[in-house]
């Protein structure tokens, strides 16, 4: 026994100088590609067309405060991670008559579960757990739940986040849980948890989720949620005034909570965010425009992905799993924008945050929050750059409707593209080598620019056949330009001709370097 118990010693004092010893090397250098080409926006004056559209942003806006009796209002609109413009309405204390300012600090609601949705992945990222773990790994009041059914499985980090662990949608029960403290919230877990579904079959919304993801910071970190979010995600991004509990806040800066009844504003009671509660993680941050921006400035400045230094709160790629659409929700095929447009929309939860897609090919990442007293909403449009937060002090005020106009107007009325990739050297050099070999493809199965089932795919003669027939109609070539780089490896270019231009797609394989696997030809 004394001989087992040396050599587990001595094993682990192997294991530790073993550890030690591994902090100390120099980290292996990362491998990438340093040819990669990153997306750009092609439009120098793009800034200045958006700051056209600012008027009518102002004025939508005060339409929907003075239509929705809303009494203090601040907004703002965030371009390539700066906050370029402001705006405010109203006040945040009625009887004291203090005017909103950008620096107002509102409860911001459900917009708050983004933010722990972040730590969680950056926990990830640090090894300290997997988003497919069962969360009764960090809750063990979780293990003795009674499920919906016997085939159901046990419920992920993963089901949390995406809003789709079984859990009854809990609006507005969930708003008045905020102060609860951690015993509470166990003593609620222990008297065990009423499931509308089995995990992993459906998408209902739900704040209980999203406090069990504060928990589970709070027990992996091994600090409290509310002290883990002020060092790791507030602190690296220099919100310093945003925080939890309302007392924090300067007096003359915090918006006081209204309910629009019979005819007149009615003050809402303020809920504390306990030191000791993990409910605070679904609902309770309290943050102004002027630091709302910084956060969304992390989520707009992790697109387009690219070589440089990575150095926000949270990786850029982390950011950027957080916008997938992992849990489908919706399709409305006649979604209307305020303009009357008839645009069909697809959504879907991502982590902390909602996702659309509309009929334009605009892509949303959104969140929307909603308390006694408070309603805010921000989105923002990654391919374009550019986002709102608009942050108000009435109940379930619910500006996304106007937030979503308004990203639709900003992006019409200034004639905003998309970024463009460029194209990649692989896809420019075989570009030029098709060049050489049309219309006749004289030993091109001889150039080693094509993979093995190219030529299968595409017998010869039908190549040439097809490509001096759209030579004879383009004539004369006049230059050629690359139109569409879909990626690293696919693109199409045209043939600009004195009589027509011709298109060519092509892709390339999996192979390095890439080989042409597929290629189409037409006349536009």
């Amino acid at each position: 026994m004394r001989f087992q118990v040396f050599i587990a010693v001595s094993m682990l004092l192997f294991s530790c100088r073993e550890a030690n010893n591994a902090e100390t090397k120099e980290a292996p250098a990362k491998i990438y590609n340093k040819d990669f080409q990153t997306a750009v926006f092609k439009d120098n004056a793009r800034l200045e067309k958006i700051k056209l559209v600012f008027p009518a942003v102002d004025s939508m806006l005060k339409q929907y405060a003075l239509e929705n009796h809303v009494p203090g209002m601040a907004y703002g609109i965030v371009v390539d991670g700066k906050l370029v413009h402001t705006g405010n309405h109203g006040y945040s204390d009625i009887p004291k008559q203090i005017p909103v300012t950008s620096s107002t600090m509102f409860r911001i609601a459900s917009m708050s579960k983004s933010v722990t949705a972040a730590a969680i992945l950056r926990l990830r990222d640090e090894g300290k757990l997997s988003l497919d773990d069962p969360a009764s790994k960090y809750i063990p009041e979780l293990r003795d739940q009674v499920p919906v059914s016997a085939d159901a499985p046990a419920i992920t980090i993963r089901h949390l986040l995406t809003h789709g662990a079984g859990f009854p949608e809990d609006n507005p029960w969930g708003d008045r849980q905020l102060a609860d403290t951690d015993k509470e919230f166990m003593e609620f877990l222990n008297r065990k948890i009423s499931f509308s579904n089995p995990a992993n079959v459906s998408y209902e919304y739900s704040n209980l989720g999203f406090a069990l993801l504060g928990k589970i910071v709070t027990i992996v970190s091994g600090k409290q949620y509310q002290d883990y979010i002020a060092e790791h995600i507030f602190g690296p991004l220099g919100m310093k005034g945003s925080c939890y509990e309302y007392s924090k806040v300067p007096a003359e800066k915090l918006a006081h909570g209204y309910r629009w009844l019979n005819e007149k504003w009615n003050e809402e009671e303020l809920l504390h965010d306990k030191t000791d509660g993990s409910w605070g993680a679904m609902g309770s941050m309290i943050s102004s425009v002027d630091e709302f921006s910084k956060y969304m400035a992390m989520h707009l400045q992790a697109w387009p992905a690219r070589n440089d230094d990575d150095s926000f709160a949270v990786r850029r790629s982390s950011v950027r799993e957080m916008h997938h659409p992992w849990r489908f929700n919706g399709l409305n095929p006649q979604f209307k924008y305020p303009d009357g447009r008839t645009c069909a929309t697809a959504t879907a939860y991502c982590y902390g945050l909602a996702w659309m897609q509309d009929c334009d090919g605009k892509t949303m990442i959104s969140h929307s929050g909603g308390l006694p007293g408070f309603g805010s909403h921000w989105a923002i449009l990654p391919d374009y750059g550019i986002g709102i937060v608009t942050l108000a002090n009435r109940t379930y005020a619910g500006p996304g409707r106007t937030n979503i106009a308004i990203l639709d107007t900003i992006v019409r009325r200034g004639g905003l593209k998309k970024r463009e990739l460029p194209e990649s050297a692989v896809l420019a050099q075989r570009r030029t080598e098709l060049m050489k070999i049309f219309p006749d493809w004289n030993k091109a199965a001889e150039t080693g620019i094509f993979a093995e089932n190219f030529f299968p795919d595409n017998p010869v003669d039908t190549l040439i056949k097809y490509s001096r027939l759209n030579y004879e109609a383009i004539g004369k070539i006049v230059s050629v330009e690359a139109v569409n780089v879909e990626n690293q490896l696919r693109e199409t270019f045209v043939i600009h001709g004195e009589k027509k231009d011709m298109w060519v797609y092509f892709t390339l394989s999996p192979e390095n370097p890439g080989l042409i696997q597929e290629l189409k030809l037409g006349l536009r």
